[in-house]
């Protein structure tokens, strides 16, 4: 079996899984966290360096594959807000094609009136055809129909091909944008929060991978080894830290409302796409299986937006709130620096995702939810951060606003992104084909069949309630102590065994 990525372009790295025959089918949820007892689960592992082997491939070997399922955009009204659209295509710095959109939309318009009248004037000579007709006229309306039916057969396999073609552009455009969101590249984000101060040091700090090699909680060596650069042995209290804080998030989320998931960890590429990422790409995040439909998922945002796929929710079932755990691929292409060092920046990891699907006009309350949670998470802990409401060349394709969470990391000397939390309005389910049919506000008994409400596009958000590597980091560098110990936060430790401190091992007692 190969792998290679799939998120954002054209080009992509490949891995060959020559001896894990049975990782498609193996690689997969190993943990539900219970709320309140904290509990322990499998410690995540690192792919086997002896199984993973990096080639390149040639572009050529991806061309461009007509789409296997049809977005509900809404075409109509692009064409009718075609200004507005561009400025936002603009702002977002994106490379869709209005232009090629608008085109194919006006010819295939143009084709489906064609289509209609031959349609009409078929089904004309066939009820001709229906009365007493001399042989002659019989035989003039046989060939007419002929005629007709050739005319058709041709233009509705160009109305297919229209179709297709502009599904494959108009994929690319990307969702609308927040008015109050900035303009211009990551930079321009604005803070929107600011909070604490950053941890005074009376010592020299370090950062995570020298404290954590001196606590013996980190095997990098071993792991680039097994597995390549970017993957890491956990161990220790490493492992007891992992498990904790992923229990500890989902048991908060639970708290407010949240049903716990955990999740596939492989998916079609379909579902992918409909999330609003673009697989087999360059500077791709994804992981994609070879000669198969899908792929490792970069997120729990992925499996979790499929749950209701192609689905008429009620009214009364919003908001469907989760939060999920799983383990998260990326290949993390283009990055490097120090940025990328030890934990920050890793191939596999393991998250706490929290996901809402609601009503058009809640949106925005919801999306200020979800920071507000993430804000009192990272505030429990003690940690300094600010909260960033993202520039608009900063939007991934399907979010209408993002905020982000950066933390102070003493050791790096740097804020560092923690979390984010994203309002995707429509984009994302116009593609999985999410809608719920709004209730009567009336007494009256709901309107059933031809009579009923049209149903409406639900909204979907997303917000990181834990990401571990990234939240180690912040932990080990923000509490790290002059003897080279590492003080646990208060709320972690009934999710740790009652673990207090981490101690150097010839400072233990």
């Amino acid at each position: 079996m190969v792998l290679h990525c799939c998120f954002t372009g054209t080009t992509l790295h490949s891995l060959k899984l020559a001896a894990i025959p049975y990782f498609s089918r193996t690689l997969t949820s190993r943990l539900t966290p219970y709320y309140p007892r904290p509990l322990f689960p499998l410690a995540v592992r690192s792919l086997s360096a002896a199984a993973v082997q990096t080639a390149a491939s040639s572009t050529d070997e991806y061309q461009v594959v007509k789409p296997q399922w049809k977005a509900a955009i809404d075409f109509k009204w692009i064409r009718d807000n075609k200004e507005s659209v561009a400025v936002n295509i603009k702002n977002r710095n994106s490379n869709a094609n209005l232009e090629i959109v608008l085109e194919l939309y006006e010819k295939l318009l143009s084709v489906q009136k064609e289509v209609e009248k031959l349609r009409a004037e078929r089904n004309a000579v066939a009820n001709k055809m229906k009365g007493k007709l001399e042989p002659s006229e019989r035989q003039k309306l046989i060939e007419e129909g002929k005629n007709l039916k050739e005319e058709l057969v041709t233009l509705e396999e160009d109305l297919l091909k229209l179709t297709d073609e502009l599904q494959q552009e108009a994929q690319s455009i990307p969702n609308m944008t927040h008015p109050d969101v900035p303009l211009g590249g990551e930079d321009s984000s604005t803070v929107r929060k600011m909070v604490g101060k950053p941890a005074e040091f009376s010592f020299v700090v370090k950062d995570h991978v020298q404290l954590g090699k001196e606590l013996d909680l980190f095997d990098f060596d071993a792991a680039a080894e097994v597995s390549g650069s970017k993957f890491y042995y956990l161990k220790n209290e490493a492992v007891i830290l992992e498990m904790g804080l992923v229990n500890w998030a989902v048991s908060e989320a639970m708290k407010r409302g949240f049903t716990p998931l955990t999740t596939p960890e492989i998916v079609r590429s379909s579902v992918v796409e409909k999330c609003g990422f673009q697989p087999r790409g360059t500077n791709t995040q994804v992981y994609s299986i070879e000669n198969s439909d899908q792929c490792l998922i970069g997120t729990a945002e992925i499996p979790v937006g499929g749950i209701h796929m192609d689905s008429i929710l009620s009214e009364s079932s919003l908001p469907l709130k989760y939060v999920a755990f799983s383990h998260c691929f990326r290949t993390e292409a283009g990055a490097a620096g120090a940025a990328t060092r030890g934990l920050y920046r890793v191939h596999q990891f393991s998250k706490v995702e929290m996901f809402i699907l609601c009503r058009p006009d809640e949106s925005d309350s919801y999306h200020k939810e979800l920071i507000e949670i993430e804000e009192e998470l990272f505030s429990s802990l003690g940690f300094h951060f600010k909260t960033l409401d993202m520039a608009s060349e900063d939007l991934g394709a399907p979010a209408y606003r993002k905020f982000d969470v950066e933390a102070w990391m003493p050791g790096l000397g740097r804020y560092g992104e923690i979390s984010s939390a994203s309002n995707c309005t429509d984009y994302q389910s116009r593609r999985l084909g999410i809608r719920y049919r709004p209730e009567s506000s009336s007494s009256v008994s709901p309107k059933k069949g031809k009579n009923a409400a049209p149903t409406q596009f639900v909204h979907t958000l997303n917000a990181t309630a834990c990401a571990v590597p990234r939240m180690i980091v912040s932990l080990l560098e923000n509490f790290q102590q002059e003897d080279g110990s590492v003080i646990i936060p208060e709320p972690l430790r009934p999710f740790m065994g009652g673990l207090q401190i981490i101690k150097p091992k010839h400072i233990q007692n």
